[in-house]
């Protein structure tokens, strides 16, 4: 018999009920058994059973993905023209503390919770926050992976930051939104933390790609009840937000490409998450391993499609060295210590924050040997571990 892959020669040989078929093609040899029943060959069992299978997980995929789009469509339809602010929750989750934070020079009154994880830079950027201004606050440490710690909140990233308010608890979302929210309310305490949120709305709107999605207005935005502080000018106002977005939009996006650039820096990473949030203390060994496991291996191939979105160098240490440039670029020009002038302002903040987050990395080392950073960084620090901006607080 001759077709197009060449010539094969047949030989049928019975024996115990099976039927041995010999392949001989091109001076190649192959063994299939066949199993009969009835007197007519039928395929082997394991090989069924793989089709099976196989057929079984396509259709799960397809139902997977038709779902995902009809979902996503009909989230779209709710979203679109949509403007709404988090809702306060009257009673306080049931969740257990990690740890506290104490401080002795606190005169905001305010009893807040941040639920985290330690090494993310938009929690980094809160914690700078508070405690550059001695504001106490409990921490609840969330499991990365499972996050059972907030599955009481319909809003399923971090930081979360719990707010006791009149009446129960209000949640706050988004690191820039919680930094300028409660900055506001530090400049003047007469506006309550639970009538500032209605002056950051969410509303949904376009990205970049066609996709609705969730966005704070007013996010970068002070809240003033009354004129603007003496100390400061409009252009002050201006430059600060411009930085604090700049840090969210550009700076945070060279982070992970970077220290997740090799299979061994995000092992390397995530145990360093691992020791600097104790997880050890907080979740159990089983926990502890899917999350550095998983996490790893995830973030090293989530990072390669992060360096082709934000357009990244081949070489990533270049982008984030060029960030780190721009930013110390930026306070050469104002002839300062710091962005803020001689005490750190909001975007000293928010970028100490994000680098705060890969701190213990082999990147933030390469950082520090390749530009003038650690100077400024450490400046910061100092003012932040020192609570420094609480003598700047009025009362």
């Amino acid at each position: 018999m001759e077709n197009m892959a060449g010539i094969f020669k047949f030989s049928e040989l019975r024996r115990s009920g099976k039927l041995l078929i010999k392949h001989e093609c091109q001076g190649a040899r192959f063994m299939r058994c066949f199993r009969t029943v009835a007197g007519q060959p039928k395929v082997h069992g394991s090989i069924l059973k793989y089709c099976v299978y196989g057929a079984g997980v396509g259709v799960v995929a397809a139902a997977s993905f038709w779902y995902k789009q009809v979902n996503q469509a009909r989230q779209n339809f709710a979203l679109e023209g949509s403007s709404s602010v988090i809702e306060k929750i009257k009673y306080k989750p049931p969740v257990e503390v990690s740890r506290k934070v104490i401080s002795t020079v606190d005169t905001s009154g305010l009893k807040l919770t941040l639920f985290q994880y330690q090494s993310c830079p938009f929690c980094c950027k809160v914690r700078a926050f508070l405690d550059y201004y001695g504001i106490p606050y409990d921490i609840v440490e969330v499991n990365p992976v499972l996050r059972h710690e907030i599955k009481w909140s319909p809003y399923r990233k971090v930081p979360i930051l719990l707010t006791k308010v009149n009446g129960g608890y209000q949640p706050l979302t988004d690191s820039s939104m919680i930094i300028s929210l409660l900055a506001s309310y530090l400049s003047d305490k007469s506006c309550p933390v639970e009538n500032l949120v209605h002056y950051y709305p969410t509303v949904s709107m376009h990205d970049e790609e066609g996709k609705f999605k969730n966005e704070i207005v007013n996010k970068y935005f002070l809240m003033y009840q009354g004129p603007i502080p003496k100390d400061r000018t409009l252009n002050d106002i201006v430059e600060e937000r411009k930085w604090r977005q700049w840090a969210d939009d550009v700076f945070v996006h060279t982070l992970s490409p970077n220290v997740y650039r090799t299979l061994d820096e995000a092992y390397e990473t995530f145990n360093w998450f691992s020791k600097i949030g104790r997880w050890e203390e907080y979740f159990p060994a089983w926990e502890r391993s899917v999350m550095v496991n998983v996490g790893a291996w995830a973030m090293w191939l989530i990072s390669k499609r992060l360096k082709r979105k934000h357009l990244l160098k081949d070489d990533v240490r270049e982008s984030l060295y060029d960030g780190a440039r721009h930013w110390m670029q930026g306070i050469r020009h104002r002839g300062t210590v710091f962005m803020g002038g001689d005490n750190p302002d909001l975007s000293d903040l928010a970028m100490y924050g994000v680098l705060k987050s890969i701190e213990g990395c082999e990147a933030f080392n390469d950082l520090l040997s390749h530009t003038s950073l650690g100077t400024w960084f450490n400046a910061v620090k100092e003012k932040v571990d020192s609570h420094a901006g609480s003598a700047l607080l009025t009362g």
